[in-house]
């Protein structure tokens, strides 16, 4: 039996768009470098500061992130002083995050680059297809992608509501 590899699955969405991601922020990345940030945290920094301050789960919904994953994102920019976790506004008991000063000025320094970054990513790729490819990622981000509940098997009795028995009736 051959060795299974990528080439079985030539068309596979997901690691067509993983590939391109990785790409493109790598690009982004070699243009923010010398601000310290990367292209994720330069994006948590415009959000907040665009946004104003939102809890982290409600950044993570923003981003399309992950919680856990954003929570390890933001460490260094709340260690380097570039955004602030504080009582929230609305309710005392949740934290909400805000761009500092420092974090501000940071973002400065670095949209400079990151608009050099986009011209160039502009140049290469032509805006035409930039602007339908930020469309099309747009679409694919707010299309409904949850895996749909399996129906139960054909013939498997439907529990009643409430009930706690396990065993399908007529057993």
């Amino acid at each position: 039996m051959p060795p299974e590899s990528s080439t079985r699955w030539p068309e596979c969405n997901c690691l067509a768009l993983r590939q391109a991601a990785r790409h493109v922020t790598q690009f982004y990345d070699q243009y923010l470098a010398s601000t310290g940030l990367r292209t994720t945290q330069f994006s948590i920094l415009a959000k907040l500061k665009g946004l104003g301050p939102m809890t982290i789960n409600a950044l993570a919904r923003e981003l399309v992130m992950d919680r856990t994953t954003l929570g390890r994102t933001m460490l260094p920019l709340e260690r380097d002083g570039l955004i602030a976790i504080r009582e929230g506004s609305v309710d005392r008991r949740s934290k909400e995050l805000a761009v500092t000063k420092a974090g501000t000025e940071r973002l400065q320094r670095a949209a400079k680059l990151w608009v050099e970054a986009q011209k160039e990513f502009e140049k290469r790729f032509d805006p035409r297809r930039a602007a339908d490819l930020r469309g099309l990622l747009n679409e694919v981000v707010a299309c409904d992608l949850e895996k749909p509940e399996a129906a139960p098997p054909p013939g498997a009795t439907q529990r009643r509501q409430g009930s706690h028995d396990p065993i399908p009736r007529g057993l």
